[in-house]
């Protein structure tokens, strides 16, 4: 099967699930890979999560093994189920859960409407935030989504730290309140989904947005985009928002060589 299939049938509309064959593991090592790739996670530092869609009390997430090679190489592999509470249990010898899983757990813990979460280190979100740039509708149809996501709010969450514990976990899930991402001062971002492919793509508008505040802060304060402009900008759904991005980027792995995991 070529990695383009994996996409084809991938819906984010509400009561949807992901059609097609592709499994948890498969999808959240083309998500890690896509994420490294567009530059949001450097070396080995990031990781996604999905609920287990049979399993309430598990979820599937990337972990860190014997053949660590960063997030770009993520393999099937690499992606193992944990308890969605309490400390990872039953992976093989030498396989660790990410140290943040914590983030996954409190957020899936407290957003049942979540089935997926990325964490990663996006260097463009994490600078324009230390620099006390806000991410703001300031675009229009250069990136509806990303306007959106900025028009209902972008949270911050205030603290620098490494997530470990429950305690921690919880406060950014309560920092995150029902919004899609939330901005980790000094640390980078959390993004969720109904599926792995719209939380992905989520990150990815998030960071796509950051991108455009820093090079237009240069210049001024750009201005929020206009009401009437706004109420011009339809809403092209999940199939166009998510689903195509999502299958624009795995065709970019092939390409380079990088999309069978």
């Amino acid at each position: 099967m070529s990695s383009l299939d994996v996409g084809t049938g991938a819906s984010t509309g509400a009561g949807t699930e992901v059609r097609g064959s592709a499994g948890p593991a498969e999808l959240i090592a083309l998500g890690c890979r896509i994420l490294a790739f567009q530059g949001l996670a450097e070396d080995i530092l990031g990781h996604i999560s999905l609920r287990d869609a049979e399993a309430p009390d598990a979820v599937h997430i990337r972990c860190r093994g014997a053949r660590e090679r960063g997030l770009l190489f993520t393999e099937r592999a690499d992606v193992h189920r944990v308890p969605l509470d309490g400390p990872a249990a039953g992976l093989p010898e030498g396989t660790k859960a990410p140290n943040e899983l914590p983030i996954h757990q409190e957020v899936l813990k407290a957003r049942p409407d979540v089935r997926a979460v990325v964490h990663v280190h996006p260097p463009s979100v994490v600078a324009a935030d230390l620099g006390g740039l806000a991410l703001r509708p300031i675009v229009g149809a250069y990136n509806i989504p990303a306007m959106r996501m900025a028009l209902g709010g972008i949270p911050v969450y205030p603290r620098g730290v490494l997530i470990t514990r429950p305690d921690l976990g919880k406060e950014l899930a309560e920092a995150l309140g029902d919004r899609p991402a939330c901005v980790l001062r000094g640390h980078g971002i959390v993004a969720t989904g109904e599926t792995v492919q719209q939380a992905v793509v989520r990150a990815l508008n998030l960071d796509a947005l950051a991108k455009i505040t820093l090079s237009a802060s240069a210049h001024g304060v750009p201005p929020v985009l206009p009401d009437e402009d706004i109420a011009e900008l339809p809403d092209l759904g999940g199939g166009f928002n998510d689903d195509l991005v999502w299958r624009t980027n795995v065709a970019k792995l092939d390409h380079a060589g990088l999309g069978q995991v």
